[in-house]
């Protein structure tokens, strides 16, 4: 959607109407597996993308986060916006390949294109063209995403201030609509660049370039592209991602430098104080068996059954008479 142009096409008319129209064309005469071009990049790409993206922007906001928990704004929209920087080194690569892997299927008669053959034809440096359309695109996105995510997630909270997993989930799709769709100019700029120009097409050498001969030649309508795609692919994507690394987060109870992530408390285990008091009449090692259960339900989640006294006076026994 983002690649065809209005001027200057190949057949000099638009392949496709919209996005409806795209996908029926694309299962039409690709096959269902057109719609899965790239994948393997994607897949390569994505865990390390993902994983600096996500601690990247947990540590900038604990660096910022004060003792009641509260964070500014700025810090949030701060630690968003590294967060989608530091991305890059991983994004921008694993984009252009995937970009000309799934603009390839639209020439049926072309030679067949393959994630080896792009990577013999741009080599190392040219798997970063387009790299400042890639910040321009992924900072103001982060930047926008974790704050809206965060703000969410309180809106959804129960009154103890938890946050299920259906709700995360929620939290990550909602998110995931205002990023997608204001930052769809940018991503529209980073595909011409990184797409690799039929004849005929109109090339580009630069971000300034690009925004200039787009609006001169199709309008200001023209970066707004495949926005409706790009909402149903980032709110689903980011919703399961976010959900994935928060129950994660829970279960490891990760510590990124001083406060733990917030609303990923686990369930207060068992203490020393919770059990019953130590009877004076007990000899032997009953103290330290006390220490010894409680360490244990602490350290392994247990739930040990707990002794309780009955609530009546317990019967004295009678003292024996001295023998006469």
């Amino acid at each position: 959607m983002q690649n065809q142009r209005g001027t200057g096409s190949v057949v000099g008319e638009l392949m496709y109407k919209n996005s409806f129209d795209c996908f029926k064309k694309v299962l039409r005469y690709e096959g269902f597996f057109g719609l899965y071009r790239g994948l393997i990049p994607q897949l390569i790409g994505v865990a390390p993308e993902k994983a600096i993206k996500l601690t990247v922007n947990d540590f900038v906001r604990d660096k910022f986060t004060k003792r009641d928990g509260s964070i500014p704004l700025f810090a949030e929209i701060l630690a968003g916006g590294c967060a989608g920087g530091s991305q890059v080194i991983f994004t921008n690569p694993l984009e252009i390949v995937k970009i000309r892997l799934q603009v390839a299927g639209e020439i049926t008669t072309g030679p067949r294109v393959s994630a080896l053959n792009v990577l013999r034809d741009l080599g190392l440096f040219g798997l970063y063209k387009g790299a400042k359309a890639c910040f321009l695109r992924d900072i103001p996105f982060s930047a926008i995403y974790f704050p809206v995510y965060a703000h969410c997630k309180l809106l959804l909270a129960d009154e103890n201030g938890r946050v299920g997993g259906a709700n995360l989930l929620a939290a990550g799709a909602m998110a995931g609509v205002p990023a997608a769709s204001l930052v769809t100019p940018a991503d529209v700029i980073k595909t011409r660049l990184q797409v690799a120009a039929r004849a005929g097409q109109t090339t580009y050498s630069g971000v300034i370039d690009c925004f200039r001969k787009i609006l001169r030649e199709e309008g200001p309508s023209a970066f707004w592209k495949g926005t409706a795609a790009r909402v149903f692919r980032s709110s689903p994507q980011f919703g399961v991602t976010l959900v994935t690394y928060e129950l994660l987060q829970r279960w490891f109870y990760v510590d990124f430098g001083g406060l733990k992530p917030s609303g990923s408390e686990p369930t207060p285990k068992s203490r020393i104080a919770d059990l019953p008091p130590a009877n004076p009449d007990h000899i032997g090692g009953y103290r330290l068996a006390t220490a010894t259960f409680a360490g244990i339900e602490n350290k392994f989640g247990l739930y040990l059954p707990k002794f309780k006294s009955p609530s009546g006076p317990v019967a004295q026994s009678k003292p024996v008479a001295a023998a006469q």
